[in-house]
């Protein structure tokens, strides 16, 4: 048996769910970077935009989507540093290490709620997820190295854990920084962060050799450098792929990223959010069953989990559950406060949960899709979660035509909101994880974290493009209409997803094989 598959066997040991319990590590470390992400992001352009009276900075829409942009492209773009000092230095494991203490670093400065504070936060939170990021996914990669069929399927259960970390850090942060403090809300982020960390520290033995400095694996590296060297111009034709995905990729994410800036304002000033009587009644059971439900199917997973490791990493696993406790705690906390309040309003930050949700429900089910005989070519499924993207914004499109620029009075349907976040959680599930599985499978081995960055550099260029165009609803609302403004984001993606669909029989021969 050679060395290289070694470290993985005893990864695949034990199974949770038909999964191998070590993929469950990643899966609740990943979920805490999420969750203060997340929640730091669903807070972030509502407060500078929310007036004086409500705690917020009074910032113009323009900038604060100005800033927003350049911050989420600061977090797509550091990945390339980040990937490149752990392939060549640190290691995958250290690189996480370090990323998630910086992170929490930066959280905790933006609980001071001052400008300087909020500018260092941001910026420790682009270095540490530029560390965090890419090398949580090489890992995967290198697990999995030897099983590449099963790759599809296991980054898209890893995505399940990283939209359980969204959808609990909008959750919770969100709804605590929007109803209670957003010091508390930018602050819980950066504890459950820490909790992660630790989480990750304790646990960390389950990945054998995987992810060890560069020092330690120089043996595996060097073999496996030899296992991997391919005829020249098979190398050169794959990375044509990638390049092609990734084209594509900046426009998906240009569109997708609304849900941070646009959408979050047509949520707080378009759309009808105060509920009454019989909806106000129902809408908060169907919340408590919104929340306690996917905690649960979560807290199972958990459960499921400590059967298989708690005896060899106990540390680690109850860390994980001191975390969950709390999370119940608070839960319940907000729960009972929303029922016992005399009015209903639907925080603006709580839409950004549907995605989450739709995530958890769904990811499995394109998982087993994936795996199955109905499996798509990789260039079908990035057209299809291009369609799927531009028709999600259709119904936004549709749903604005009664607004005129300036009356804000007029309050439209959630519903609108509702579908268009069910349509672009399909469209995610058909590009994000797949992504991240093709560039696994079409990179040689050993630029595996360097090239993990590139790709993150150009969702880095989409997420700054939706940015500069999400500051742009104001201008092109008063000028035409809101519903014009969607109907870009409608008429762009699903014209890309037809283009990148007839591209197959090229990407197909390009790709030598690759499935």
């Amino acid at each position: 048996m050679s060395t290289t598959t070694a470290p993985s066997n005893g990864f695949f040991e034990s199974s949770v769910l038909g999964q191998p319990a070590g993929l469950f590590v990643m899966f609740f470390t990943e979920m805490w970077e999420r969750f203060s992400y997340y929640g730091m992001r669903a807070l972030l352009v509502i407060f500078l935009v929310s007036t004086a009276d409500k705690g917020g900075w009074e910032w113009t829409t323009e900038r604060a989507m100005g800033l927003y942009g350049t911050y989420t492209m600061g977090v797509y773009l550091t990945p390339v540093f980040g990937g490149l000092i752990a392939d060549r230095l640190l290691g995958y494991r250290w690189a996480v290490l370090l990323g998630a203490l910086i992170m929490t670093l930066g959280h905790a400065s933006m609980a001071f709620e001052t400008e300087t504070f909020l500018y260092i936060g941001l910026g420790c939170l682009m270095v540490g997820n530029g560390l965090f990021k890419p090398n949580m996914t090489s890992m995967i990669s290198n697990l999995y190295k030897d099983h590449p069929e099963k790759k599809d399927g296991a980054y898209s259960i890893f995505y399940m854990g990283v939209n359980a970390g969204a959808f609990l850090g909008i959750l919770i942060c969100g709804y605590i920084g929007e109803k209670i403090s957003w010091s508390w809300g930018f602050g819980l982020a950066g504890i459950f962060m820490f909790m992660g960390l630790l989480q990750f520290y304790f646990t960390q033995g389950i990945f054998g050799n995987v992810g060890l400095t560069p020092k330690q694996s120089k043996a595996l590296k060097t073999e496996e450098d030899a296992v991997d060297t391919t005829p020249k111009k098979v190398i050169i034709d794959r990375l044509i792929v990638v390049f092609i995905f990734s084209i594509f990729t900046i426009f998906f994410w240009a569109a997708f990223e609304q849900a941070g800036g646009s959408m979050t304002i047509f949520a707080d000033r378009y759309t009808q959010r105060v509920l009454t009587g019989n909806a106000g009644l129902i809408y908060k059971i169907v919340d408590a069953l919104l929340t306690i439900i996917p905690v649960g199917i979560i807290t199972y997973v958990l459960i499921k989990l400590f059967s298989k490791t708690f005896k060899k990493y106990s540390i680690g696993n109850l860390i994980l559950a001191t975390s969950f406790v709390a999370i119940w705690c608070i839960i319940f906390w907000r729960i009972n406060r929303e029922f016992s309040a005399d009015t209903t309003e639907v925080a603006a930050t709580w839409f950004g949960i549907l995605n989450s949700l739709f995530i958890i429900t769904l990811a499995p089910l394109f998982s087993k899709w994936w795996e199955s005989k109905y499996n798509l070519p990789g260039a079908v499924k990035f057209g299809l979660g291009l369609v799927l993207l531009g028709l999600g914004f259709g119904f936004l499109a549709y749903g604005s035509m009664s607004i005129v620029a300036g009356q804000e009075v007029v309050k439209v349907s959630m519903v609108w909101l509702i579908l268009a976040y069910l349509f672009h959680t399909m469209g995610e599930l058909c590009i994000s994880p797949v992504g991240l599985s093709y560039v696994s499978k079409l990179v040689p081995a050993a630029w595996i974290g360097m090239m993990f960055g590139v790709y993150y550099l150009f969702i880095a260029m989409g997420n700054k493009i939706a940015g500069s165009m999400g500051g742009m609803i104001e201008e092109i609302t008063t000028k035409y209409s809101l519903t014009t403004f969607f109907l870009i984001f409608t008429a762009v993606p699903i014209g890309l997803g037809i283009i990148i669909t007839a591209l197959h029989p090229l990407v197909k021969k390009l790709m030598h094989g690759v499935k």
